[in-house]
């Protein structure tokens, strides 16, 4: 028999119908219910948020992801985690605080409704407030009901301005889109994910402005894109640990190389090339190295730079610094000596001579150009031995091939490759790939003539790249072959995805709306995962790089 008092515990259903009458306040409610909980020491913020991540990742395997990084793309994970911190919020309020209180914080946030300034106005200086005071204000704007969020909107906008200009970017041009597009949770989620410290990088920054653009559903986004679109599995390392990784190697010698001729440059990044590929990391930046190689679990990656001038609105400098792609089937050790050595590498290539000469052409040789690094995973699928995207290609807003007052150059155009492709920064070249107009869909300027006989993918078994005749891979067990390949020829076509509407206007409402948001043509890389259905073909588009096309 036990002894002592026994406590009343609230069934979790009670609260959860209880809040289900409040459709609108429920997010502000349960807020207040976690706070609560935090508040009178029931449970810890960080334990309660990896407990919810735990619970997540529990709820993948019960719905059958035997490969949840895999198989379940950025956006259905965060939709996941909401969910579940939800359900995880109501029972243990239900377990521990009750049903009373809970009628408490209904109440209190109803009577709240008629002063809808107070208790959240700022009582901050948010320029030079710590992250986590910024995160948790602005997530309680970000609560707010429509009328009441309308008063603090000011507060909010403050906020994001300042977590961008720490983050992403401090060009006005950038921020002027991002604060439109960006949630407290997108900018939360880039914080979770950022290894050191400074920002993320243009090119990082174009992919999840972009990916953020064609996700929302809203009308002044248009049509709703969430389900189609997202980004692979990223992760960050920031702008300023480029400074201590010169610092650590004695690199200090190497600060003003860019105001060095042509020729004394050119001979010096050999030396640079060589000092950075023996160059220590810093240790604390390892060990968070070592646990994205693990979150990376086995799956091939790629690591790029990002440096805080690619992908800049009013003008490209993408594809001038190098990325590494990386096969990461070896035993941990050699998965791990690889990863280090692709980040050197990126580090190395800021000092590239021609990087140097393209700054000078745009005169931005005195800029401070520092150097992120971005690690992401490869997005494709196992075949065999070998591991490969179904499409990648870069996409054009405007189509060259018409004159700009044509009305069929608004609807843009594609470059198709099979398997992995490096020449998407240079779209027009016909390389062995498909060009393909999107106004009336066809193939442009008979690049059916060019189509790659050769396919680039990974090779699981020996850990590394290959590149085979792709006669290889569309073979009648290919997964993808009836969309892909000609039965007549045996021959790779595009045929199937130029008379498909539903990928044809995918891909136009996304150049568009990309355009319409930057406000000038875009040109964006991207991967394409065809999704067989009982009704057809469906298509998952992964954004990879977004940047504007003057």
């Amino acid at each position: 028999m036990p002894t002592g008092p026994l406590r009343t515990v609230t069934p979790t259903i009670d609260v959860y119908i209880k809040l289900a009458q409040y459709p609108i306040l429920c997010d502000r409610i349960r807020l207040r219910m976690r706070e609560e909980l935090f508040r009178r020491g029931i449970i810890e913020k960080t334990d309660f948020e990896q407990e919810v991540k735990d619970l997540a990742i529990e709820s993948q395997r019960r719905e059958g992801l035997n490969n949840p990084t895999v198989q379940e793309d950025e956006a259905a994970w965060q939709r996941r985690l909401e969910t579940v911190r939800d359900l995880h919020t109501d029972n243990y309020f239900a377990n521990n605080l009750g049903i009373t209180l809970l009628e408490q914080l209904i109440n209190e946030v109803l009577n709240n409704q008629d002063k809808a300034t107070k208790g959240i106005e700022l009582t901050f200086n948010p320029e030079i407030a710590p992250w986590a005071m910024l995160f948790e204000q602005g997530e309680i704007y970000d609560a707010l009901p429509p009328p009441e969020k309308e008063n603090v909107k000011h507060h909010l906008e403050e906020i994001k301005v300042v977590l961008i200009k720490r983050l992403l970017s401090d060009q006005l041009a950038f921020i002027r889109v991002a604060k439109k597009v960006f949630a407290i949770k997108d900018l939360n989620w880039i914080y979770e994910r950022l290894i050191g410290s400074g920002k993320i990088g243009g090119k990082s920054g174009g992919m999840l402005l972009a990916w953020h653009i064609l996700e929302r559903a809203t009308h002044d986004f248009g049509p709703d894109l969430s389900n189609h679109v997202t980004i692979p599995d990223t992760f960050f390392i920031g702008s300023e640990i480029i400074y201590e990784f010169m610092l650590q190697n004695k690199m200090e010698r190497f600060v003003n190389q860019k105001y060095l001729s042509v020729e004394e440059m050119r001979e010096q990044y050999p030396e640079i090339i060589r000092i950075c590929k023996e160059g220590k990391i810093p240790n604390y930046i390892m060990e968070q190295l070592r646990d994205v190689l693990a979150r990376l679990n086995g799956r091939p990656f790629v690591v790029r730079s990002s440096s805080l001038l690619e992908d800049h609105l009013d003008y490209a400098f993408a594809g001038k610094y190098t990325s590494v792609f990386c096969a990461n089937q070896g035993n941990h050790q050699e998965n791990f000596a690889a990863l280090l050595a692709a980040v050197r590498k990126v580090y190395a290539s800021i000092f590239n001579p021609e990087a140097m000469l393209e700054r000078q052409k745009h005169g931005l040789i005195d800029y401070d150009e520092r150097m992120a690094v971005m690690i992401q995973a490869l997005i494709g699928h196992k075949y065999g031995r070998y591991y490969l995207p179904t499409i990648v290609g870069t996409g054009l807003s405007q189509n060259p091939w018409f004159n700009a007052n044509d009305s069929r150059a608004k609807d843009g155009c594609l470059r198709l490759t099979l398997g992995l492709d490096k020449r998407v920064q240079r779209p027009l070249e016909d390389g062995n790939a498909c060009i393909i107009s999107l106004n009336t869909p066809t193939y442009l300027h008979n690049s059916q003539d060019f189509i790659q006989d050769k396919v680039k993918m990974v090779d699981l078994q020996e850990n590394c790249f290959k590149v085979l005749p792709i006669s290889d891979i569309l073979r009648e067990d290919y997964p993808y072959g009836r969309f892909l390949l000609d039965p007549q020829t045996n021959q790779l076509t595009y045929d199937h995805l130029i008379n498909d509407e539903k990928f044809i206007r995918l891909m136009r409402t996304a150049l568009t709306r990309l355009e319409n948001t930057y406000g000038v043509p875009v040109q964006f890389e991207f991967a394409v995962e065809i999704m067989p259905t009982p009704g057809g073909a469906d298509y998952k588009l992964y954004i990879l790089q977004c940047h504007t096309a003057q």
